[in-house]
């Protein structure tokens, strides 16, 4: 079970990443370049913010099946983590679920502005952060 929630987790994070850019840049640009807002825009933004949930969903269960995670912090103790390990059993999981977060109150509070202009500002900002955070606790590592 666990090599296959890796597996998920792991390729799952590659679509994240490309939906969570085009999410970001589209508000950004349409942001700056005062475009109304659109059905297209309404969908980048639900998909990106469905992607991050399912993300999200596939980390939590891995970090209880992971040898990496919860029970990498019990055999060692927060104190006995180098690094590495700490950046997987505590770093990753609680700055992605901080992304998840932001992310999700942006698509809500998007949903709330009657204009283009807010809707785009508040996608933008929101959107922005949780992929700034999202890019910082990738363990790059593992990638590559």
């Amino acid at each position: 079970m666990y090599s296959t929630i890796q597996f998920l987790h792991s390729y799952w994070a590659y679509l994240v990443l490309t939906i969570l850019v085009l999410a970001t840049f589209n508000a950004l640009i349409k942001f700056f370049g005062n475009k109304e807002f659109q059905a297209n825009d309404f969908r980048i933004s639900l998909f990106a913010l469905i992607v991050t949930h399912i993300q999200l969903l596939l980390g939590l269960i891995l970090y209880f099946v992971s040898p990496f995670g919860l029970k990498n912090i019990t055999a060692n103790g927060m104190g006995g983590l180098d690094s590495f390990s700490r950046l997987l059993a505590v770093e990753h999981p609680f700055v992605g679920i901080l992304a998840v977060v932001l992310i999700t109150i942006g698509y809500s509070k998007h949903k709330k502005k009657l204009t283009s202009r807010p809707k785009f500002k508040v996608l933008s900002i929101f959107y922005t952060l949780g992929l700034i955070l999202v890019l910082s606790r990738i363990p790059w590592s593992n990638w590559f």
